[in-house]
């Protein structure tokens, strides 16, 4: 059991940061922790280039120094209960990214940030995109095949495992 997340218990039963993961959670620690949501397509660094510029356009944030990706790779839906393994990596020389396996993003996700949270004692922030298309199907998406918008289902997950809001990780959708 994780401490500090106590109905969060459907999905992550604890969470292990390697020593790259752990750094940056450290580094960042110190100012603020700002992650950004990255469904990776190319993964080159023009894709990295374009989602912070995106992110920082978006929510008028003025410094990219300590902004870190973070990649959630979909596993087998019937995983219900699993340990997060979580590695950091700096990729294109300059891009920091944590990286996991979860069977649900968003509750791997809420996992992470209360336990970057509970570990630093620092509010993070993530930042998500709205996907492009029509509401309507992605509501589809979500009921027939599990899959759809992370950001809501996050801050729902978030909202049911932390209570008192002065205390929830910051959700923020450009």
């Amino acid at each position: 059991m994780v401490a500090g997340e106590p109905r969060l218990r459907a999905r992550a039963t604890s969470i292990e940061l390697d020593a790259t993961a752990d750094r940056f959670m450290r580094d960042c620690a110190r100012r603020s922790i700002r992650l950004i949501a990255n469904e990776p397509d190319a993964g080159d660094a023009e894709e990295y280039v374009a989602k912070m510029r995106q992110v920082v356009a978006d929510n008028d944030l003025q410094d990219e120094g300590d902004i870190i990706f973070v990649e959630v790779t979909l596993t087998d839906p019937s995983d219900f209960e699993t340990t997060l393994e979580v590695h950091g990596q700096v990729r294109h020389g300059t891009r920091r990214v944590l990286s996991f396996e979860s069977s649900s993003v968003p509750n791997a996700i809420a996992a992470l940030l209360l336990h970057i949270r509970d570990q630093t004692g620092v509010k993070p922030h993530i930042y998500f995109e709205w996907t492009e298309g029509n509401p309507i199907v992605q509501i589809l998406r979500f009921l027939f095949f599990g899959v759809g918008e992370v950001a809501p289902v996050t801050r729902e997950v978030l909202r049911r495992a932390e209570p008192d809001r002065k205390r929830r990780p910051h959700v923020h959708v450009g």
